[in-house]
């Protein structure tokens, strides 16, 4: 249980569910319209959004990595990181996440023909790393980053389409 409390998993949910809506609802029948076969079928689909939960889950573990001093003192209760899984295995669960993750942003963006749509992965990475170790301390650009994040979510299947 705790495991799933330090990835979020309503959250992944939520993300997943978000792409989903964004592929079927506007992708699929764009596809019935043009009469052009998508090329994010089912696979390509589920790839490219496994890769955007592995960031994603990566992005929570290294906030919890980085915030244990403040969540102690602000609420114990829900504290992983230290309490339930060494901070060791957080930081390798989130290194693995993030490169597993890359990787397969990297084989769905060379599958696309468009090596260059690599960059999604690649910057949601690394800003959920800069946000956890300085950007959430300032105001503006804590929020605007998890804002640009947040948004981006529904377009990575629209930009790789």
């Amino acid at each position: 249980m705790s495991w799933f409390r330090l990835i979020r998993w309503t959250n992944l949910l939520i993300i997943f569910l978000a792409q989903l809506l964004a592929w079927f609802c506007v992708l699929k029948p764009l596809e019935k319209l043009s009469r052009a076969d998508l090329f994010l079928n089912e696979l390509n689909f589920f790839l490219l959004s496994f890769s955007t939960l592995l960031i994603a889950a990566a992005g929570y573990i290294i906030n919890d990595y980085f915030d244990v001093k403040t969540d102690l003192i602000n609420h114990p209760d829900t504290v992983v990181v230290d309490k339930v899984i060494k901070r060791r295995w957080a930081i390798i669960l989130h290194l693995f996440f993030t490169s597993s993750g890359l990787l397969l942003g990297i084989f769905v963006s060379i599958k696309t023909g468009y090596l260059r749509l690599a960059i999604f992965p690649f910057s949601a990475a690394i800003l959920l790393w800069f946000y956890s170790t300085h950007f959430k301390k300032q105001l503006l650009v804590g929020n605007l980053v998890v804002s640009l994040l947040t948004a981006s979510i529904v377009f990575v299947p629209l930009e790789f389409e």
